[in-house]
Formats: structure tokens, C-alpha cells, sequence
């Protein structure tokens, strides 16, 4: 069986921000580690979009080597940290492992955080040259800008990433809570970047600010776009408009970037006595589990069953034990208000589950029966699309009906010359760890393409 993580027990946890997964001691990572089995053929790798060498490292835990065990790691992945809290390893490299065929697979991803936070403890930075004159422009600074901008400065380039906000890390900073990605992590993490001698050019909006073709102007011989997908979807019902109502991504950046749950912030937010979240991914469970921090009943409104619940178990099951309510097979229809224009309640129908289709998916059916349930908030969280603004103020950008930029998925170049994007942005609202490959994928042509 796996070594258990320590965690802050759930009747204390939802009075504070404080991270939940506690990580585990030196021997608890010395346990796990020695679970692994060094296959000779490791399938662990194969999940792994960034393709860390995971037998390799886990080996060095073995041997007490922590910092040969960070540098394997970071030889392909930029934010061991911040990937060793968030990924979701139990789809990824831990659902190759061998031993999870029998029984549990060993805990990939909590061994990397631990040789991650060692590190960030305990270890030096390691000095890189500059040999290359070129430079490179990142637009954003998220998960696939930091990967991307990541490798281009060890392989020797001047970069610069363009990042919209006054602080970096995308959704690593304003959509992941506290709980879950402390900040200081975060800051640890980009402040590697830095000593790698990226550049950060904050308040800075390209589409507006600058133009993809004033970049160039500039001198920067190729442009990644990692800009993400920040735009929210809404349900599209009657009264959605109602005081109350917030995308999860205004109710999270409220709280993750400016300190709402903080009575020494002045940043406003309304959080009601009963709020039902709308949604079943991982950003549902970080607006319940927040929610629920800030004194309110909470309850997940969800269109299919447990079964189909998109967010990772884990997350799943720590909001269950600090009491999110989940209502399934329910789908929202209509918000009904009180006599100040405030959401009251929700009108859900009642919903049954197809026969799978073609794919092996159960579609959710409406059986027309309906019923209501009171609420003074309401937070939507069905995913996201990227923001319009830099497709439509670069000219001969392609992108496709969902706003996402369209690339060549071979080299990750755009319809532009020169101009390549990934994570979000391309394929619309998905991991931090998949953004994280895309950006590591385009790095890799830029390098080759630039060396020509």
C-alpha cells in the first residue's frame, strides 16, 4: 500500500487557508521509494507529459540522494513543487505503474514534492550561461509559459515573459487555492526562473499593450503564446444576472489574488449562508472547499453521477470530508430572485443518465421533472475559453470556433511564422501538467528552429 500523506484534519482545516496535504517526511519518502520496483521497462514514464525520469529519481530518494534526485527531475520539468501538489498523477504516471495492477501504485507524485521541497530547502541553485543572443517572448506567465520559458533559458536564450497581471504564475496564483498550491511554492518556484535569467514584464497586455508584430519589432525572434483560457462559461438561464451570482474564476482570483477572505483586505465579496456550486471538475472542488472556508453550507450541483465526476478523487474526497454537500443528476434551468434582486433559490431538472454512446459516455437526459433548491450565491464552474483579445487584434491569426488558436500539432507553430502556442489556449481549459508538455513541446522547435 502506498505511505499515507499526513493531512490537517478536516474539522480544523475548513477554519483556514493552510495547506491540507501535510507532505511526507524523510521516512515516509524513504518508505514509498522503496516500493519501486526499477522496471527495466518503466511504464510510469508513458504518462508523464513532460516526460520526467521518474525511476531514476525515485532511485536517488533510495539512496538519500535528494539533490541528484531534483536535478533528474528538473532536467525535464520546470515546477516539481507546484506538479507534485497538483497533477493528477492517479491518470497520468501512476496509472502505468505496475504495482497498480495488483494494488496501489507508488505515490509518483508525493515523492516529487518532497524532493521538490527538500530542495527548495536545502539545495543550491545551480549556475547557467548565457551563450545565445536571441531572444525569445513568452505571452503569459502560466503553467505552458513557465515550462516553455524554463527550457529556452537553460538551453542558453534571453526570454521574456509578458504577463497581463502584476505578479506571475496564471492559474497558479489566482485559481488554485491556498489550501491546495501555497503561493510561497509558486514564488519559490518562478524565482528559479528568474536565477535562470528569465526576465518578467508585468502589467502587461499583449493584443493591447504590444502586438505580436511589435514583439518582433523588439528584436524577439520567436513569440510563445501560453496566455491560457480565462474566459468563463456561463449556464445561459434566466436570471443569471442576479446579484449573488459568480464564475468560479471571478470568485477564486477575489479570494487567491486579493485577499477577500482577509478582514484586513478591503476586496469585496458576498458569500451567502447557503451557496450551491454549479459543476463537477476540479475548479468546483477548489470554489466548494473555499466556499465552505468562508462559513457557508455548500453544495455541488452536478449534471451526471459520482461515477462521471471529472475532478480528481482526491479532491473529491477531501471535499467530502469537510462537509460539501453533492447533489447529482441535477441539471440548473432557471435562478429565481428575492425582492432585492438577490438569487434565492435554483430550479434544477431531474436527470437520467443515457446508454453510453459511441465513446463508452452516459450523455445526460432530461426527465422534465424539476425541483428547487435555496441558495443566496451561486458560483458556475463549467470550464473556460481563451480570451478573444489576442485573436482578434493579430492579424492572420487563425483560431477555431472555440476562441483556441489552431496549431500544427507536429511543431506547435501557429498560421504565423515564427509564432507558437500551447496549454490552454490551444486546447481550452485542461491540467497544469498537459499546458506544462505543451510548452516544453514548443521550446523544443523553437530551440531547433533558432539553431538553423
Amino acid at each position: 500500500m502506498k505511505t499515507v500523506m499526513p493531512t490537517q484534519p478536516a474539522n480544523k482545516r475548513i477554519t483556514n487557508f493552510n495547506e491540507v496535504a501535510l507532505g511526507y517526511t524523510e521516512n515516509q519518502a524513504l518508505t514509498e521509494a522503496k516500493r519501486c520496483l526499477n522496471c527495466k521497462n518503466p511504464l510510469c514514464k508513458n504518462g508523464c507529459p513532460v516526460d520526467v525520469l521518474i525511476p531514476e529519481f525515485i532511485m536517488a530518494v533510495n539512496d538519500k540522494d535528494y539533490t541528484e534526485a531534483y536535478k533528474l527531475i528538473t532536467t525535464t520539468n520546470a515546477l516539481p513543487q507546484i506538479c507534485g501538489r497538483v497533477c493528477p498523477q492517479e491518470n497520468q504516471c501512476e496509472k502505468h505503474c505496475v504495482l497498480g495492477i495488483k494494488g496501489e501504485s507508488v505515490a509518483i507524485g508525493r515523492l516529487e514534492r518532497f524532493v521538490g521541497d527538500w530542495y527548495s530547502e536545502n539545495g543550491k541553485q545551480i549556475d547557467i550561461s548565457i551563450p545565445y543572443k536571441e531572444k525569445v517572448a513568452v505571452v503569459g506567465s502560466g503553467p505552458a509559459g513557465l515550462s516553455c520559458a524554463y527550457d529556452l533559458a537553460k538551453a542558453g536564450y534571453q526570454v521574456t515573459i509578458f504577463e497581463v497581471l502584476p505578479l506571475a504564475g496564471g492559474v497558479l496564483s489566482y485559481g488554485i487555492p491556498e489550501f491546495r498550491l501555497p503561493k510561497a511554492i509558486v514564488k519559490k518556484e518562478i524565482a528559479t526562473l528568474e536565477k535562470l535569467g528569465v526576465e518578467f514584464s508585468f502589467n502587461t497586455l499583449i493584443g493591447r499593450t504590444l502586438s505580436i508584430a511589435e514583439l518582433f519589432k523588439l528584436g524577439y525572434r520567436a513569440v510563445f503564446i501560453g496566455s491560457g483560457a480565462g474566459l468563463p462559461n456561463f449556464l445561459n438561464i434566466p436570471k443569471e444576472n442576479l446579484t449573488g451570482v459568480y464564475s468560479a474564476n471571478e470568485f477564486l482570483t477575489r479570494v487567491n489574488l486579493l485577499n477577500a477572505q482577509d478582514d484586513n483586505y478591503d476586496t469585496p465579496i458576498y458569500i451567502g449562508n447557503e451557496v450551491v456550486v454549479v459543476g463537477g471538475g476540479n475548479v468546483a472542488m477548489d470554489a466548494a472547499r473555499v466556499a465552505k472556508r468562508l462559513g457557508s453550507k455548500v453544495t455541488v450541483v452536478y449534471r451526471r453521477t459520482m461515477a462521471e465526476l471529472p475532478a480528481r478523487l482526491e479532491e473529491v474526497e477531501h471535499a467530502q470530508k469537510e462537509g460539501v454537500i453533492f447533489e447529482l443528476l441535477l441539471n440548473p434551468i432557471e435562478l429565481i430572485q428575492d425582492d432585492k434582486h438577490q438569487v434565492k433559490s435554483m430550479i434544477v431538472e431531474i436527470m437520467e443518465l443515457s446508454d453510453p454512446d459511441e465513446s463508452g459516455r452516459r450523455r445526460p437526459v432530461g426527465t422534465k421533472a424539476t425541483k428547487e433548491i435555496n441558495c443566496d450565491c451561486v458560483i458556475v464552474a463549467i470550464g473556460t475559453t481563451p480570451n478573444p483579445l489576442l485573436a482578434s487584434t493579430t492579424e492572420n491569426l487563425e483560431v477555431g470556433s472555440k476562441g483556441t488558436i489552431i496549431i500544427n500539432e507536429d511543431n506547435m507553430m501557429t498560421s504565423l511564422e515564427n509564432v507558437y502556442a500551447g496549454g490552454d489556449a490551444v486546447s481550452g481549459a485542461a491540467t497544469v501538467i498537459l499546458a506544462m508538455g505543451a510548452g516544453k513541446k514548443a521550446s523544443a522547435t523553437i530551440i531547433n528552429s533558432l539553431k538553423k
